[in-house]
């Protein structure tokens, strides 16, 4: 179930809340106007009464933003961080999308078995201009299942992206224009159609899924759109109309069951006349639905996929495919371990 209006997670989580402005993109912070409106003093951080253990409670796998009034890994939060790590690590249904500004501190406070990360744990760098650009570099020698970067607010070209994404492997760029008002103390800064473009351009050159969140309030203004955020994509143009998620996701935002690494593909009909070898190991599916003119599926480690004929409704097929796309009786991976 989503709850959160944020395009790219189901909902939010904020065991603390409170932050210190660290960089540009910080300058009409979000949290800031939302603890203004109530006479709170956004610059002083504070364990949450009420969401601290709310993960505990859900029950239904999702995608969980953690720290959208925070930051996971600001300092403050240092005497609460082993607590959180516990409940991360007893919620594995759940998928914790983890975004800092302060990726230099991520080492210290990782927990100890950590290893090359926690399968339900994705760590992420905003990067709002090319001076931060370092924030990649440094998350790129961490450890992690997921990596990703959020260009918002995008505040300017990022020409120094593709050396680093050759260099660097990550699997997901959110890209946003700022959102804000007109008049008063939270305004919005401009965005460019070419930056974005060249963001998308960089990332599918170096395979990484690419996510447009909105345009910005000030193209919005610029093209005359209807949303505010200009977040609309049915009002962009068909090249910026882009959301597609990381390794192992569907469109609708469900998380796979399997663990391995995964990747996104699309079959026609017409292609699955064809068989590859077969392996024995059949994993039951959970659901049934009925088979479109194309599906959407997934592939293990780059590796060819098993497509048995005919293709039928209940026909036992080598792939792994997201519960809310489509799923057979039986599912087959190649190479199973």
């Amino acid at each position: 179930m989503k709850d959160s209006k944020i395009q790219w997670t189901d909902d939010t989580w904020n065991p603390f809340h409170g932050c210190h402005k660290v960089s540009e993109g910080c300058k009409y912070c979000y949290m800031y106007r939302g603890k203004e409106q109530y006479k709170k003093d956004p610059n002083i951080v504070l364990k949450s009464k009420t969401q601290f253990s709310e993960p505990l409670k859900w029950k239904e796998s999702k995608l969980v933003f953690t720290c959208s009034w925070s930051d996971w890994f600001i300092e403050e939060a240092d005497k609460w961080r082993d607590e959180l790590w516990q409940i991360i690590k007893a919620t594995p249904h759940l998928t914790y999308q983890i975004l800092t500004k302060r990726p230099e501190r991520i080492l210290q406070c990782l927990p100890a078995d950590w290893g090359q990360g926690y399968d339900n744990v994705w760590l992420g760098v905003s990067v709002e201009n090319d001076k931060n650009l370092h924030r990649i570099k440094i998350l790129g020698e961490i450890p992690a299942k997921v990596k990703f970067i959020s260009a918002e607010p995008l505040l300017g070209e990022l020409p120094g992206l593709n050396d680093i994404l050759k260099q660097y492997k990550f699997d997901w760029c959110i890209i946003g224009g700022e959102s804000g008002n007109s008049q008063g103390k939270y305004l919005f800064r401009e965005c460019k159609l070419e930056w974005i473009a060249d963001i998308i351009k960089v990332c599918q050159t170096n395979n990484v899924k690419v996510f447009v969140k909105q345009l910005g309030t000030h193209l919005k203004k610029q093209m005359q759109l209807k949303d505010s955020h200009a977040g609309e994509m049915e009002e962009w143009p068909e090249e910026f109309r882009i959301r597609e998620f990381p390794i192992g996701m569907s469109k609708e935002n469900n998380v796979i069951d399997d663990t391995s690494e995964l990747l996104v593909a699309t079959i026609d009909k017409s292609e699955a006349e064809t068989i590859i070898e077969e392996r024995e190991e059949l994993i039951e599916s959970p659901t049934e639905l009925s088979f479109p003119d194309k599906l959407e599926v997934v592939l293990e480690n780059n590796q060819e996929i098993i497509i048995p004929k005919p293709v039928t409704k209940n026909t036992k097929i080598g792939l792994k495919i997201p519960k809310s796309v489509l799923t057979f009786n039986y599912i087959k991976l190649p190479n199973s371990r």
